[in-house]
Parts: structure tokens; sequence; C-alpha cells
């Protein structure tokens, strides 16, 4: 039976630019799908349209059993959507952009007051509350956007990257939120770019890449597909770092990868404390200083970086240019398309 929310064979163009090509998913009810991938991965192209707002040029999609190209109104009274840009009315107050989301969901005026209260103070918005969002931060108005779509506590959620921009205590107080409504019953397609973030909230993880979805796993399952462990080492010399990475290559499973500002570099491997005890003897054998060595489980990174032949890193790297959106240069051709 499809979860609440399924798609099948999925596939959107934008020019030349295959920014879906045949994507499947299934989120069971009352869990979360983590949906990862690098900027251009494909990521807000699913999410717009399962929640209606462009159409693909082939395949199938439900939310919460209905049609989402047959009866996208109905879809529409079903889901609630966060998107990567906060879309709160800027000459209005909090207080008033929440009571208005509200009313437009037909709740009395009583009880969207009510509403807009709880979840500004939920939101630690409280006191900016009767202020024009024009002068709010670039984080008070992304949690803005969050409260309101949050005003009818949806059965199904999509949230496009919705930390973003946002400081640790304020991510910390969303991820709690989360947890409560996944707890209640309520479903959620979450996009992030944050590794930690899926690792913490998701029950499956599907990873997304040119178009496709490459693998789909429980965080462990994927982890898992990396290989046993990973050995980190922090060489003290920079100028050692290439002889350094011929040993990691050697004596690892993989292709050691660097990270440059802290000389840093980690390997898959088999082995475990015996192998880190060759490891230790090699480095000393070539007069390597180390600052730091250890043997650690894989995380969501290193699936990154098996999968996709890069670290997550770089996607964050580029938070800087969404001129050119998440779709790359097809966003700027198409105003329907991901930014």
């Amino acid at each position: 039976m499809p979860g609440a929310i399924y798609a099948e064979g999925l596939v959107k163009t934008f020019g030349d630019v295959r920014a879906l090509d045949g994507v499947d998913i299934d989120v069971p009810e009352g869990t979360v799908l983590g949906l990862l991938g690098p900027n251009g991965a494909g990521k807000t192209t699913a999410v717009r349209v399962l929640t209606t707002l462009i159409r693909p040029d082939s395949g199938r999609a439900e939310v919460a059993g209905v049609d989402v190209l047959a009866h996208p109104n109905e879809v529409r009274r079903s889901i609630g959507l966060s998107g990567q840009f906060a879309a709160v009315d800027e000459y209005l107050t909090g207080r008033e952009n929440l009571r208005m989301v509200g009313q437009l969901y037909q709740l009395s005026a009583k009880k969207a007051k009510r509403r807009a209260d709880e979840l500004l103070e939920r939101f630690n918005l409280a006191d900016a509350a009767d202020r024009t969002t024009k002068t709010y931060s670039g984080g008070m108005r992304r949690r803005l956007d969050l409260a309101a779509a949050l005003v009818v506590s949806p059965p199904v959620m999509f949230m496009d990257e919705p930390t973003t921009g946002l400081d640790p205590r304020n991510r910390q107080g969303l991820w709690e939120v989360i947890q409560e409504l996944v707890a209640g019953g309520t479903t959620l397609l979450l996009t992030t770019q944050y590794l930690e973030e899926a690792d913490h909230l998701a029950d499956t993880i599907a990873v997304v890449d040119h178009g496709r979805v490459i693998a789909r796993g429980t965080s462990d399952e994927l982890k898992d597909q990396t290989g046993g462990d990973v050995v980190e080492v922090v060489v003290h010399d920079r100028e050692r770092i290439p002889v350094a990475e011929e040993v990691l290559r050697r004596l690892g499973d993989g292709e050691p990868s660097l990270v440059e500002h802290t000389r840093k570099l980690s390997v898959p491997a088999s082995g475990g404390a015996k192998l880190l005890a060759e490891v230790i003897r090699e480095l000393d054998g070539h007069g390597i200083e180390i600052d730091d060595i250890g043997l650690r489980r894989p995380t969501l990174d290193d699936v990154f970086i098996s999968l996709t032949g890069h670290a997550a890193e770089r996607a964050e790297n580029h938070r800087g240019h969404r001129g050119q959106g998440d779709e790359g240069a097809a966003a700027a051709e198409k105003p329907e398309n991901d930014r």
C-alpha cells in the first residue's frame, strides 16, 4: 500500500536540464523522509511536484491518498509547505501574517488569533509579534514562515531546507517542533543539506543526485554501505600531507579525502584497532608527525563522498550563490524552476 507521500517515475525537464529523472518516493504515514543531495540534485523540484506547484512531464504521485495531478486542490487542503525562502508579507506584522494564514484556512477569527499567539511563542517571536516583518532579520522571517506552515497542523508536511539561516538554538527548537509533529502522526518530507539534521530527524533517507535517487535506507544502513570504519589523521606539517595520503590509500579501502584547512585526512578502512596501529607505524616510519589520529564509524558525509564523489560541504559553500537556484542555470530561465 502506498505511503502518505508516494511518487513513481517522476520526470521533469527545464530546457536541457533534466531536474528529475525517474524519481520514486514512498513515505509511510507518521514518518520522516530526509531527502539529501547537493544543490542542483532535484530535491526542490520533487517537492514542488508533490505540492502541486509544478506538473511533472511524466510519472505519478499521491499525497494523503489523493492523486496530485488529478485532484490538486484536494491535495492542498491536506498539506503544509515551508519552502526554501520565507514567504511572508513584509507590510504586515508577524501576528497579522499568522492570523491571515489561519483565516485563509477558514479558521474563525478567534481560533486564528489563538493559534497565532501559540506559534509566536513557540518560535520565539512573541516580543516582535507586533512589528512589521520588513524589520525582521532573515532568521526571524524564516521562523515566521515555518510557523505559518503549521497554522492548521496538516497531516502531511513538506519542509524544503527549513533550518537554512537559523542559529543553532532556533535550529534545535525547530527539531523539537518536528519531533512533536511526527509523534502526533504527521508525515514529513524534509529536504536538507545539513547531514546532522537528517541523521537526527529522518526515519529513512534518500540520497538524490542528478535527478535520481541513488541510495535509500536508514542512516545506519547508508553508513554501512561505505564500509566498516573510518581512519582519521590530522597531519602536523601541511607539506607532508601527500605522503600521508599515500599511506592511507595503500592501507585503507578507498581514496582518502582531505579537509584542507584542518589538515585532516579520512579513509574508509577495515581491520579495526589492528589497522590503526599499522597506520601509526607507517606514518612514523615515514617521519610524519601527527596531531591526532582516530577510528570512528562512517558519517553521512562519508556516505556523500562514497555515493557522489564529493563532500556535502561543497554544497554548503554555495549557499551564498542562491540566485542561480537549486537546479542551476535553468532556474534563471524558468520562473517555476527551483531556486
